[in-house]
C-alpha cells in the first residue's frame, strides 16, 4: 500500500488560525509577518496590491486584516487579528489596499510595498494552501523562497567586502552554506543576501551579523 508522508500534523488538519480560510487568512498573516521581519521594524506606509482570488474576496475572507496583522507581528492564531486595521491606525501605520484586475502567477498573490520614510521594501508573496507561503519577489528580484529550509535574509548596502564579512561570520560559527543568492538594486545601492544553511540552530549568529556595518536588517527563518 502506498502511503504519503507528512512533515507535521498541520499538513493533515491545517494550521491553527483566526478566520475562514487557511489560504486567505493563515497564509496571508504569515506573508505579512515575513515582510515585517525582513523590513526589520513597523512600516509607516503600506501599499497592498491584491491579485485574482485575493483581490475578489480580501474583505470577506479576512485577507486584509490578516496581512495587516502580520505586518504588526501577529501570527495566524492571534486573538487581536480581527482588530488589526484599528491597531495599525492607532500605531500610525497608513494602509492602502489596491485590488488588481490583471492575471497573476498564482490566484492567491499579493505584493506589499512598505516604507518608513528612510527605507522601503517590496515583497511579493503567494499563499499556496494550508497556511503555507512562498516569497516570489523581493525588491524586484525573482525568488522561489518557501522558507522550508533554515534561511537567513540580509538586507544591506552594496559595499565591497560585505559578502566576505557575512560568510566569515558563518564560518566562525561552524555553519555550512547550502545555497546563497546575492542581488542588488544597482551599484552601490541596497542589496540582499539569501542564504540557505544546513542547520536550524545558529546560536547568537544573527546578533553578530547585526553588528556589521552597512546592514539594514538580518532575519532568520527556521
Amino acid at each position: 500500500m502506498q502511503t504519503e508522508q507528512f512533515r507535521s500534523v498541520f499538513d493533515i488538519i491545517g494550521p491553527v488560525m483566526i478566520g475562514p480560510s487557511s489560504s486567505h487568512t493563515a497564509g496571508a498573516a504569515r506573508i505579512g509577518k515575513v515582510v515585517r521581519q525582513i523590513f526589520g521594524e513597523q512600516p509607516t506606509q503600506v501599499d497592498i496590491f491584491l491579485y485574482e482570488s485575493f483581490a475578489k474576496t480580501y474583505r470577506g475572507h479576512g485577507t486584509d486584516i490578516a496581512l495587516v496583522g502580520g505586518l504588526l507581528g501577529m501570527g495566524p492564531d492571534d486573538s487581536r487579528l480581527s482588530e488589526s486595521l484599528k491597531i495599525a491606525h492607532e500605531n500610525g501605520m497608513e494602509v492602502l489596499f489596491v485590488p488588481k484586475k490583471e492575471k497573476a502567477e498564482h490566484p492567491n498573490m499579493v505584493r506589499m510595498d512598505v516604507s518608513n520614510g528612510t527605507h522601503a521594501l517590496s515583497v511579493t508573496g503567494i499563499s499556496i494552501g494550508g497556511g503555507n507561503i512562498q516569497i516570489s519577489e523581493l525588491n524586484g528580484f525573482k525568488l522561489n523562497l518557501t522558507l522550508g529550509i533554515p534561511t537567513i535574509i540580509i538586507v544591506h548596502q552594496d559595499v565591497p567586502g560585505m559578502i566576505a564579512k557575512v560568510t566569515q561570520t558563518l564560518s566562525n560559527f561552524g555553519i555550512n552554506i547550502g545555497t546563497m543568492t546575492v542581488t542588488r538594486e544597482s551599484k552601490g545601492e541596497k542589496a540582499i543576501m539569501i542564504i540557505e544553511i544546513d542547520q536550524p540552530d545558529i546560536g547568537n549568529l544573527l546578533e553578530e551579523i547585526k553588528e556589521l556595518d552597512d546592514l539594514y536588517s538580518a532575519t532568520f527563518f527556521k
